[in-house]
């Protein structure tokens, strides 16, 4: 059955820091732009900026046992995790999304109750989400699917920080507008806008529908950057029920 999503909450939870990885400066100013979480901003230092209403997560906070209690007090529609991810071919547990104190293996995604109330909108905003084999098709978006998710919104392939920015960024603006109302709609019009260089980077900040968000210090020193190219916009795609 079809559900509009305009009035959903959103679970954010992300993860910026890492001990073997490469940092994602990214993450929190992803966060705080989809969610409007009032604490996070404090805690961020940054002004209340978000488009959906929720809560947010970073870092030592994003642990398995925070995003089941989470899930557990409310039933958020949305989730959003933003961190590094990796498929790897074979058994289901070499593969994972990272979280803070430990990593959330492939086979252990249904044991999540994310069916009970169903998930709307997951989006697995990290890299090679909705890669698979012949074992496990689709990857971390296929069991998604599996374990009751109704839509899933995840990558092909090794992703960059600030173009996923940008796209998950416009994504939700697209996602809050009446005219649209499928899920993959709101994702073919952020892929539009960066093909049409309304989505960029210029002068330290983030161009897009909402105007011009300041990039955090660690991008703010990046060379202007068309995003239109389809290595920023094209690698993600819906998994699942497209309304």
């Amino acid at each position: 059955n079809y559900s509009s999503l305009k009035t959903a909450r959103v679970l954010a939870m992300g993860m910026s820091q890492f001990e073997e990885q490469n940092p994602l400066p990214a993450v929190p100013t992803e966060l705080s732009t989809i969610v409007k979480d009032l604490s996070f901003a404090k805690a961020q230092g940054t002004p209340l900026v978000g488009l959906w209403d929720g809560k947010s997560f970073l870092n030592e906070a994003f642990t398995l046992d925070n995003l089941r209690s989470q899930r557990q007090s409310y039933p958020y529609s949305i989730i959003h995790l933003a961190t590094h991810a990796e498929f790897q071919p074979g058994k289901p547990e070499s593969s994972y999304i990272q979280l803070w104190n430990e990593k959330l293996l492939l086979d252990r995604v249904r044991q999540l109750g994310w069916d009970d109330p169903p998930v709307e909108l997951l989006v697995l905003s990290a890299c090679r989400t909705a890669v698979g084999d012949t074992e496990s098709e689709l990857g971390f978006a296929g069991f998604a699917i599996q374990a009751g998710v109704k839509s899933v919104l995840a990558s092909l392939w090794y992703v960059s920080d600030e173009g996923t920015l940008g796209l998950m960024s416009e994504f939700y603006y697209q996602l809050l507008q009446r005219e649209v109302t499928i899920k993959s709609e709101a994702l073919r019009q952020a892929q539009v806008a960066m093909i049409r260089g309304e989505v960029r980077l210029e002068d330290g900040h983030l161009v897009w529908h909402k105007g011009a968000l300041p990039l955090p210090t660690e991008l703010s020193s990046l060379p202007d950057r068309d995003l239109s190219h389809p290595y920023y916009w094209s690698g993600f795609t819906m998994v699942g029920s497209p309304w």
